[in-house]
């Protein structure tokens, strides 16, 4: 059975696009060699066709770690943050549930970047969900709450830990409203 985390193939692509748009919003923050640079260019593009309903979902799947590996590359912490939104927002095609460690992620980079601003947080909280549109809310409350199952992103692992966790949990509890 797969997991729950993963949604239907129509509800990836509603969500790539909301999850790429949270990560092209901090994208100017990262910076990294050229083929690294190339290699996040590649999954936004990508990304950005599969959101479109291009693309098939199997070869998405495998090329969804190639962003992970250019995040390596970054020249900052909050670079690195970046890429890795972007990442993540590419492995929705895998499952949906990506799409909140696209936006947790983007969350990061911005606090990272803005150490003495921390009420950055809260207004890119709060300007992602803005950018919901209500079939994409829809999508998002389809998906268990972090922790509630761990055949995926949202199980116990590195996204239910520090700023990434509590964006997902405030996410996900703003979602409803």
């Amino acid at each position: 059975m797969a997991s729950m985390q993963t949604l239907s193939d129509s509800d990836r692509r509603l969500l790539a696009r909301w999850a790429l748009e949270c990560a092209e919003r901090v994208l100017p923050l990262f910076d990294a060699d050229t083929s690294a640079q190339a290699e996040i260019r590649d999954a936004v593009a990508r990304t950005r066709a599969y959101s479109a309903g291009e693309g098939s979902t199997a070869e998405e799947i495998s090329k969804r770690l190639v962003a992970v590996k250019a995040a390596k590359a970054a020249t900052t912490p909050a670079g690195a943050a970046a890429a890795r939104a972007v990442a993540q927002a590419s492995a929705v095609a895998h499952m949906g549930a990506h799409a909140l460690g696209a936006a947790a992620y983007a969350v990061k980079a911005v606090s990272l970047a803005n150490k003495d601003q921390p009420e950055l947080v809260a207004d890119e909280i709060r300007w992602q969900l803005t950018q919901l549109t209500d079939r994409e809310r829809a999508a998002l409350r389809l998906l268990p709450p972090l922790g509630a199952d761990e055949s995926g992103p949202l199980g116990p692992g590195l996204l239910s830990q520090g700023i990434l966790g509590s964006t997902i949990r405030e996410i996900q509890e703003r979602i409803g409203d």
